[in-house]
């Protein structure tokens, strides 16, 4: 298995592409919101409301594109495998790199991500079906709003992982323990219950089976950065493509807090 610094290495010569899932499972994977720095205040207050949703690992200074805290030679320009580019509000880009896009105002927003503690899930033996698959994990919009601040709110967005009840309950008991990466789940069950109506049709990532006598289980995720951001409508903004994060030196066990 690779290292964090040599996975960041293949990303940034486009030797790697596509979904992170099940990469460098022992270290953080993160989520990215890449604001202006006019707009960088209320999205600290959005992250501060929404701890489930947006758990901070670190915040850059405006045009830092290393950001020490999260690994050695970093480069948040090209160690990512793709990247969204939001202009008005809309997603326009989907580019490998952001080198051209970079200004000296920016400020880089990471935040933990879920598939941070699939590695702990797979220690237990729990099976993640989009792994097992070779898929991106499925995620979606819901009827949730988020708690605003400042120019930033829209809805809440979940990822899902279905399990059998006995382990959605000890999934539950393990991602308790890691509220930097989502912690545990927000909700367990019926998808129609928080705004969700076909499961088969997610809004990011792809579908996966659930199957007889298993149960949905939903995260709070890291793509609700980008529902704020296309609420507020702003004129630029970065994030991540779902599914597709930055990996960092950060080892999981070190954001346990139980």
């Amino acid at each position: 298995m690779s290292s964090p610094y040599e996975f960041r290495q293949r990303v940034r010569t486009r030797r790697f592409r596509g979904p992170t899932a099940g990469q460098c499972g022992e270290f953080a994977q993160a989520n990215l919101a890449i604001l202006p720095q006019t707009h960088a205040e209320d999205f600290l207050r959005f992250c501060l409301r929404n701890p489930k949703a947006c758990p901070l690992l670190a915040v850059g200074e405006p045009g830092q594109w290393n950001v020490p805290a999260l690994g050695r030679d970093l480069d948040i320009r090209t160690d990512v495998p793709a990247y969204n580019v939001y202009r008005d509000g809309m997603l326009c880009e989907q580019p490998e790199d952001i080198l051209e896009l970079w200004r000296g105002d920016l400020v880089v927003f990471a935040i933990g991500c879920s598939f941070s503690f699939e590695h702990m899930l797979a220690l237990e033996h729990i099976p993640l079906r989009h792994i097992e698959t070779n898929a991106n994990v499925p995620m979606y919009r819901t009827a949730i709003d988020n708690q605003p601040a400042g120019v930033f709110g829209g809805k809440l967005v979940v990822s899902m992982r279905p399990m059998s009840g006995a382990h959605a309950v000890r999934a539950v008991q393990i991602t308790s323990r890691f509220p930097s990466v989502h912690g545990a789940p927000v909700h367990l069950g019926s998808p129609a219950a928080i705004g969700i109506d076909n499961l088969s049709r997610p809004d990011f990532g792809d579908a996966v089976a659930v199957r007889e006598h298993e149960v949905p289980v939903f995260w709070a995720c890291g793509v609700t950065p980008q529902s704020a951001i296309e609420s507020a409508r702003l004129p630029f903004a970065i994030a991540h493509r779902p599914g597709h994060m930055l990996m960092t030196d950060i080892p999981n066990i070190s954001l346990a807090v139980l």
